[in-house]
């Protein structure tokens, strides 16, 4: 088992509207100011979806090189940029996140339904953004929706190799409605798919909703790390909104020390991914 946790934070997204949810960061300096706090606390990982003037999710190519810049200037975390974008993304734009040289980015394994949408994912494209990743020197996060997607995971690897750096790390997504369910005991079917994956594969795991601190608690007890953050839950307990990604993570970090795992520093999350 582990023995520290990485914990990632996913400030942003591409669901939530500005002005039904006030504290979501959207603009760069919301953002750069999100990652400086919540690196303080304890974060090694930003997952950045960035929003154009409007507060509207794009992928415009100028403003993903500047975020990447600026976080790097002003923090020590590892940049993940999504390469899923809001689900009505064209796979070219997509692909183009990669271009913007962040330290990671991530590599959704299937297609799923997402509440009333599809977030569409072939299998050429991922073979696609998979070695392209390669190429660039781009450590991947594979995001599973479905415990399909980890066979998804092994056939890829097996046809076209391990990934730049030579570790495996997935995030399993739990809650979002159409994919698999934010509970243990689906956390433990993962847990237990991921050992036909290369040795040594890591997992982190998402809580959707209400299923943040179910998933929490057991991805900790399964030697898992944690990715908590305002894409993924903007209510901090029933009746009580999110006022920040900080609390989010503040809470993270308290649940891994109570594991006695507590927060990986950027250096060793460097470490653990092969960056």
């Amino acid at each position: 088992m582990t023995t520290g946790t990485l914990i990632t934070v996913a400030p942003t997204g591409a669901e939530s509207a500005k002005a039904e949810v006030p504290a979501l960061p959207v603009t760069l300096d919301e953002l750069l100011l999100t990652a400086k706090e919540c690196e303080a606390l304890g974060a090694a990982v930003i997952h950045v979806h960035i929003r154009d003037d409007e507060a509207k999710p794009t992928l415009d190519q100028g403003r993903l090189r500047e975020t990447v810049t600026a976080l790097r200037e002003s923090t020590d975390l590892i940049v993940q940029l999504s390469s899923g974008g809001a689900v009505t993304d064209p796979e070219a734009a997509r692909l183009a996140v990669l271009d913007a040289a962040p330290d990671m980015a991530s590599c959704t394994m299937g297609t799923v339904n997402f509440g009333d949408d599809v977030f569409l994912n072939r299998w050429e494209f991922i073979v696609d953004l998979h070695t392209r990743m390669q190429e660039k020197g781009v450590v991947p996060e594979y995001e599973i929706f479905e415990l399909g997607h980890l066979t998804a995971l092994q056939r890829l690897l097996g046809k076209y190799g391990l990934p730049h750096g030579g570790h495996v790390h997935v995030d399993l997504v739990m809650g979002v409605p159409g994919g698999m369910p934010g509970t243990t005991a689906t956390l433990v079917a993962a847990a237990q798919m991921l050992r036909d994956l290369p040795e040594g594969t890591t997992f982190s795991a998402t809580g959707i909703g209400r299923s943040t601190i179910p998933v929490m608690l057991a991805s900790l007890s399964a030697g898992g790390h944690l990715r908590v953050g305002m894409e993924d839950t903007v209510t901090y307990a029933k009746g009580r909104p999110v006022e920040s990604n900080m609390q989010l993570v503040a809470r993270a970090v308290g649940f891994a020390q109570l594991a006695q795992r507590p927060p990986l520093t950027t250096a060793e999350a460097r470490t653990l991914l092969g960056l």
